[in-house]
């Protein structure tokens, strides 16, 4: 699951190298085992000119529907990309403390932000990051062996490497694949099956795709990781006994007062953690459920969504310590970047209350509430690392639901790694298509030089004639790079490639001949002649 550490590095790995033919009749190398061909016009807004170096630019169509050469369609403008690997690094709760993980959290404003400079260190095509309360991860397309990500994070966040690295996991290539599947659907989180991450892979999705960021590596992998996680919620049982954080920390206060009724409980933050709780509250007999937030029309909002005997009552931001002393309960979920509650506030609160105890439920990430706060005799203080106890009591009715959901993902994996190995065959298709097209067009003014002005209906039948040959020549090699590319088999992609570049390289593009087999040609030279004859 995890890197070696310091010692094994977190620079993305060169990979397999691409395989070339050369193409005589161009003079030109094109490599061929590529990431993919990608659509010259994805995000040339926010990213400049797409990146052509070694690339094949294919500026026309040569076939239209039914005509087309082979099947396959030509994508005009299309590029073929270098090698690129997929990388995603990480830090979450199983292996960094939230005393570190706060101090790598983004808040959502400066998420663009982090992502474009990111995508712009050496090395990096594209990029996405997710920042929860749980985890930060970093997703990547990288196009060079010295992308430093881990480098990245000790520069953004001014934190020495070996603060850092030694909590850090990093998963490549298809393990990064099955990594980011299993977090959409919720296998990786604190409490399996909760319904918020898929929420906040796509949020990371959509800053991402606005920044610019995404193109043809990252785009197909996150939808792919969506439609992974819509499969694990309609096939298996795996959200039916699951519970979000915020139920968590209602079912921690339940377990502190043995019953909910008649407390006051104050809700920190108007987010959507905050009207999970607030729900989960009132359904458990909470007497009074107060609001605040920075934005007092968001947490208005909020309480009009509520409806029943207890109405959530919203406080000013300008008074919430005031409001705060008259709590039981206080559940915090703000984005704020430092403690809204500290010492002095908990020992006013307690003076207030005549040292009635409090107890606060922290689940922002960074804290909203000091940790010092937890030293005063009568406050109590469980922070979103504590809240892992509570959920470990659900582990056991969720084992089996989560064993099919991990079925699930292992299938919908090996689908994104077979879709991702046919698209690497795009360029050799391209390149088949695109010569064989030059030597029949070639053949047919050949022809058309010989026989001089024809009739529009042995135009067409010549046409035809080209256009048969050219696509049963094609038919073999097309399947079979196809098939292989299913199977992954990379080395029969090559030999495929070598074979017919040999061919092509000795006879295909010599004019004078449709095929390099003598009997096609006879029967190519019949048909001309029997032309002639209808023309005279």
């Amino acid at each position: 699951m995890h890197d070696a550490g310091a010692a094994g590095g977190f620079v993305a790995g060169a990979g397999e190298r691409g395989i070339g033919i050369f193409l005589r009749s161009q003079g030109a190398f094109v490599v061929c085992d590529v990431g993919d061909v990608r659509g010259a016009s994805v995000h040339t807004a926010q990213r400049g000119i797409a990146r052509a170096q070694g690339g094949l630019s294919v500026e026309r169509r040569f076939c239209r529907d039914a005509d087309c050469l082979g099947g396959e369609s030509v994508q005009p403008g299309s590029q073929v990309s270098s090698a690129m690997r997929l990388v995603l690094l990480g830090i979450n709760h199983k292996t960094a403390p939230i005393e570190l993980r706060e101090r790598v959290a983004i808040p959502h404003e400066s998420l663009a932000g982090a992502a474009i400079a990111l995508r712009d260190e050496a090395g990096v095509a594209e990029a996405m990051i997710l920042s929860t309360c749980n985890r930060v991860e970093i997703l990547t397309a990288v196009e060079s062996e010295g992308a430093d990500i881990a480098g990245f994070l000790h520069r953004h966040f001014a934190i020495e490497p070996g603060q850092l690295l030694p909590h850090l996991y990093v998963h490549r290539d298809e393990e990064a694949v099955r990594h980011l599947f299993r977090v959409a659907a919720s296998l990786d989180s604190m409490v399996v099956g909760e319904p918020q991450i898929l929420g906040q892979v796509k949020e990371a999705y959509n800053v991402a795709r606005e920044a610019g960021t995404l193109a043809s590596q990252l785009e197909p992998l996150l939808q792919s990781a969506f439609a992974a996680a819509k499969k694990v919620r309609s096939e298996t049982e795996i959200g039916s006994s699951s519970v979000s954080i915020a139920s968590v920390a209602v079912e921690l206060a339940q377990k502190i007062f043995g019953s909910l009724h008649g407390k006051t409980v104050f809700l920190v933050g108007a987010g959507k953690m905050s009207e999970l709780a607030a729900r989960h509250l009132i359904g458990h007999g909470a007497g009074t459920v107060l609001i605040t937030n920075r934005t007092e029309e968001r947490a208005a909002r909020m309480v009009q969504q509520f409806a029943g005997e207890v109405v959530p009552q919203v406080v000013p931001w300008s008074e919430m310590k005031q409001a705060a002393s008259q709590a039981d309960i206080v559940i915090t979920s703000t984005g704020a970047p430092m403690p809204i509650f500290r010492r002095e506030d908990g020992q006013a609160f307690l003076h207030r209350r005549k040292n009635r105890p409090m107890f606060f439920i922290d689940i922002a990430v960074p804290r909203d509430v000091d940790p010092e706060m937890n030293r005063l005799e009568g406050i109590f203080l469980y922070d979103i690392d504590d809240l892992q106890q509570v959920a470990a009591a659900h582990v056991a009715e969720r084992t089996r639901a989560a064993e099919d959901a991990e079925a699930v993902i292992a299938a919908e994996v090996e689908r994104f790694h077979l879709k991702r190995s046919a698209i690497n065959v795009t360029p050799v298709i391209v390149s088949l298509q695109r010569q064989a097209e030059e030597m029949r067009q070639s053949e047919v003014r050949r022809v058309q030089s010989r026989l001089g002005n024809l009739t529009a209906e042995q135009a067409a039948a010549i046409e035809a004639m080209s256009r048969s040959l050219v696509n049963k020549f094609l038919h073999p090699p097309m399947q079979a790079l196809k098939q292989a590319a299913r199977d992954g088999d990379l080395a029969r992609i090559e030999a495929i490639r070598e074979t017919y570049s040999l061919q092509m390289e000795q006879g295909l593009f010599e004019a004078g001949a449709v095929m390099r087999d003598d009997r096609a040609s006879v029967e190519g030279d019949e048909v001309l002649a029997g032309l002639a004859k209808g023309r005279s």
